[in-house]
């Protein structure tokens, strides 16, 4: 008797010192996760240096990603510092602006079905304006101020929220709903506690899309006049052949989409604990 017992106690610690060590760290995680896209990257850059400096290609033609490295250096107090600024506000508030409106619309449109007949056919069919076409009016409608390039960011994030939104809506599981009726659940609470939070993994979804399109909408607005900014710098850097500066602020436009995105899908694991990411931090 006195022989069996550490043998069963040994026994059950053990899936336990199993589990505990097969569990990976944070870091392998992440290796996991984008190890190869940083391999890839580095190739890339490695190639792109190398390219440059077998066959001389010209600065003013193409910058080589240390000339880049050494423009941010060189520009960042003089040039890139002053003009981020302004394009961080304009991503940063009409990216928030787009998620009230567009998770709103589409809490609308769900609630409402007639509502939703009639303005989602006009929601999709807005889509087939360009918004290079629309900018030059927002700002002659709005001035070479902040409000036009705000909107403008707002319009183009606004689409694939409302549309993931709504789709996360209209997709929960009947059997939930089904089970909140026969308790007795009114319509608000078959809403706040079975349809939003089914909702919300397509809700950030749609938001990590329009993350990545954020950037873009402010440069569009610059370039349709506008004296500061990161996309303005880029115009007026382009006819001088400037090229180092124009990638370094292409660079830091990317940096800003990627911490934008970066930072919805933080939120995501905050508010989504439940959503599986297939391994991915």
């Amino acid at each position: 008797m006195s022989t069996q017992a550490p043998e069963q106690s040994s026994a059950e610690d053990a899936p336990v010192a199993m589990s505990a060590r097969k569990r990976p760290s944070a870091w392998s995680r992440f290796w996991r996760a984008y190890g190869l896209a940083i391999l890839f990257g580095v190739a890339m850059l490695v190639l792109w240096q190398l390219w440059i400096k077998v066959f001389h290609v010209p600065k003013y033609l193409l910058a080589s990603p240390t000339g880049i490295i050494a423009s941010l250096q060189k520009d960042w107090s003089k040039y890139l510092a002053p003009n981020l600024w302004p394009t961080l506000s304009e991503v940063l508030i009409g990216f928030a602006i787009s998620v009230v409106a567009g998770v709103g619309l589409a809490i609308v449109l769900h609630l409402f079905t007639p509502l939703r007949r009639a303005v989602y056919p006009i929601l999709i069919g807005s889509q087939t304006i360009p918004i290079v076409v629309l900018a030059p009016v927002l700002v002659i409608l709005l001035g070479y101020g902040l409000l036009p390039k705000v909107v403008i960011v707002a319009l183009i994030c606004f689409f694939p929220i409302v549309v993931n939104g709504l789709d996360g809506l209209r997709l929960v599981d009947d059997d939930f709903i089904r089970m909140m009726r026969t308790l007795d659940a009114s319509r608000w609470a078959i809403f706040r506690k079975v349809e939003f939070p089914g909702a919300l993994p397509s809700i950030f979804s749609g938001m990590r899309v329009a993350a990545t399109f954020a950037a873009i909408g402010a440069v569009f607005g610059e370039w349709a006049g506008s004296s500061q900014g990161l996309g303005y710098l880029i115009q007026a850097s382009t006819p001088n052949l400037q090229t180092a500066r124009i990638f370094a602020a292409i660079l830091l436009l990317t940096l800003i989409a990627m911490a934008l995105f970066g930072l919805v899908s933080l939120l995501e694991r905050i508010f989504c604990p439940w959503v599986s990411r297939g391994g991915a931090l």
